[in-house]
């Protein structure tokens, strides 16, 4: 079950950074990206999140009561199960996605080239909070001169 959760997750991250990638930014592909593949995501974080804790099913190894989100101890109580790998690479997936897509909304708004979007996109794909950072660093001289212009 959790090896084809992982499989249906990856297929639909993939989509959307597609989508992000190679579409044109126009309302239809951004709100599918949004609400097709962020938040399918999401709901499927929040329906695996669930149905392990309320013991709906079975997370494929150990589980442990010692979980908690405030320790090294804890967190790796969570994953030390398929369910607990593959419920948090969802939301890695989610979250990554989501940046993905603010950041190609951010970067179309500022003028910059579907290129620079690219490379960056393609670093919050593979490192998230990498990409995260380039964009805040390149955006910052064209936000500062949009802000000064209004």
């Amino acid at each position: 079950m959790w090896h084809a959760y992982f499989a249906i997750t990856n297929i639909v991250a993939l989509a959307g950074w597609a989508i992000l990638l190679l579409l044109p930014r126009r309302p239809f592909p951004l709100a599918l990206v949004l609400y097709g593949c962020v938040a399918l995501l999401s709901l499927t974080y929040v329906l695996g999140l669930g149905s392990v804790l309320t013991g709906a099913v079975d997370p494929g190894g150990p589980y442990s009561d010692g979980v908690t989100f405030f320790s090294v101890e804890g967190i790796r109580a969570i994953s030390g199960n398929d369910a607990g790998v593959v419920i948090g690479w969802t939301h890695y997936l989610a979250f990554d996605l989501f940046i993905g897509l603010w950041i190609a909304r951010d970067a179309d708004a500022k003028g910059f080239s579907r290129i620079v979007q690219a490379l960056v996109l393609l670093l919050v794909m593979l490192a998230g909070p990498t990409g995260l950072l380039l964009w805040l660093i390149i955006r910052e001289k064209a936000a500062r001169k949009m802000a000064k212009a209004s």
